[in-house]
């Protein structure tokens, strides 16, 4: 233990101890490596919450996912807390299964950065659970509303409606929108921006899952039915979007458009490069911290949803429209 802090033995002896002469910074360090080594706290000091708090993810795959979680984390660290990385697997422990994990080791806080809570049909039992336990709780991105956690998004609507304008100033008539499930909260926003923008027939809108097999299978169709340009709900799904169109002999960008969502790591270096609306992660992961230390320390925050402004970063991917 002394060693993992980098403090005395005696120094981690009057931690456990309960005795005087220890700084609050060194208290809080070695209890938070009692916890993360899976020690049982001395009964004395039970009563206190970790200084752990629960990050959970979705999946690993897209990138935008480790990104977040190495903003939060990172700033998390810089307030003495300790991130503890629950990472969803098909088949493995689920989002209900980690919340229970979280509550037995009595962290401070949980930090979701995706999941169950952008899905209106699903399960969401274990977040009134975190309600009734009064532990502090931040959400990343668009949710059901009646949960009542704070809540840190991207705005979808001005995501939206960047890149139609752009494709629509290329010329593109025949715009199509690749989004996730119908349940899925953040793509129902940007369907419902598409539409405020224009006469959007239904027939140009395809769902998938978030993949680039799925961006593939929903392109497929929306090419068939003579769409240009693509509005996509993340940037696997366009890259699915061009593998779709290539296989179809079609090239990227002279005869199809594209548009991702995210921004994640090495868009700028497909081929091509990938033209894209890129989430603020760090500073929507410094505001997602900022609000959970604050719900820490006793304070009150804000219940609305915070919105943070995405920029479109025009790469390869799009260009005029092609000539009848």
């Amino acid at each position: 233990m002394a060693k993992k802090v980098g403090v005395s033995e005696a120094t981690v002896s009057r931690v456990l101890n309960g005795k005087p002469g220890v700084s609050d910074s060194t208290r809080q360090a070695v209890l938070s490596a009692l916890d993360v080594l899976g020690y049982e706290r001395p009964t004395q000091l039970r009563g206190e919450r970790a200084r752990l708090v629960g990050l959970v993810l979705p999946e690993l795959q897209n990138p935008i996912f480790p990104a977040f979680a190495e903003v939060i984390g990172g700033a998390l660290a810089q307030l003495g807390l300790t991130p503890v990385l629950c990472t969803q697997t098909k088949g493995g422990v689920s989002e209900a299964d980690y919340v229970e994990l979280l509550l037995q080791q009595q962290v401070s806080g949980v930090v979701f950065a995706g999941g169950l809570y952008a899905q209106a049909d699903a399960p969401h039992d274990h977040y009134r659970r975190l309600a009734e336990r009064n532990i502090p709780v931040v959400l990343v991105n668009a949710s059901i509303e009646d949960l009542g956690f704070p809540r840190v998004s991207c705005d979808d609507a001005v995501a939206v409606e960047q890149a139609w304008r752009h494709l629509g100033s290329l010329g593109h008539e025949r715009i199509g929108l690749v989004l996730g499930p119908d349940d899925h909260v953040p793509s129902a926003r940007k369907l419902a921006a598409a539409k405020a923008l224009a006469d959007l027939p239904d027939e140009h809108v395809a769902r998938a899952m978030f993949s680039i097999e799925g961006g593939h299978a929903a392109a497929s169709r929306l090419i068939d039915r003579g769409v240009t340009g693509f509005i996509c709900a993340s940037d696997p799904l366009a890259l699915g979007v061009i593998r779709a169109a290539r296989r179809k002999g079609l090239d990227v960008p002279g005869r199809v458009s594209v548009v991702g969502y995210d921004d994640s790591a090495l868009m700028n270096c497909t081929e091509p490069p990938l033209t894209t609306v890129r989430q603020p992660i760090e500073a929507m992961g410094r505001a997602a911290v900022e609000l959970l230390n604050a719900q820490v320390g006793g304070g009150s925050v804000p219940a609305e949803e915070l919105l943070f402004e995405p920029e479109l970063v025009v790469r390869g991917s799009t260009a005029q429209a092609p000539r009848p």
